[in-house]
């Protein structure tokens, strides 16, 4: 079942870089009492995802916050070390927190799993745009 607007967040141990390497963040460090836009693609340095669907939320992201947002997240089921990487490539760093669900738990607990093995990438975050206020 996906999740519906007011439902709350699945917990979750997201992975995210740092200037000192790799850091677990729990959800509730991200969503807890905050008002966050969170979307998810399919893969970090995917065409689509890169070059489509990460850089309105950069180019918006003054007009985004001037609405009373504390944070802009993206979340994909890859590594630490690529969205640490995407977050470099895309000019992203400091503006957008890159969240790596590297085994796809939070995105499978909010039915927003896709599977893409017939196009040799495994299972994945259906692409999606969520704006969330706090997890209660």
């Amino acid at each position: 079942m996906t999740i519906s607007v007011g439902d709350r967040l699945p917990e979750a141990t997201f992975k995210t870089m740092t200037a000192d390497g790799p850091k677990d963040l729990a959800s509730a460090e991200v969503f807890a009492g905050k008002k966050v836009v969170l979307f998810g693609v399919p893969g970090a340095f995917t065409p689509g995802c890169t070059n489509n669907h990460l850089p309105g939320y950069l180019e918006n992201y003054d007009a985004i916050r001037s609405r009373g947002v504390d944070a802009i997240a993206v979340v994909a089921v890859n590594d630490v070390h690529v969205m640490g990487a995407w977050a470099r490539f895309t000019g992203g760093e400091g503006k957008i927190l890159y969240l790596a669900d590297g085994n796809g738990d939070f995105v499978r607990a909010l039915g927003l799993e896709t599977d893409l093995s017939g196009n040799a990438r495994g299972r994945r975050s259906k692409r999606f745009p969520w704006w969330w206020k706090t997890a209660r």
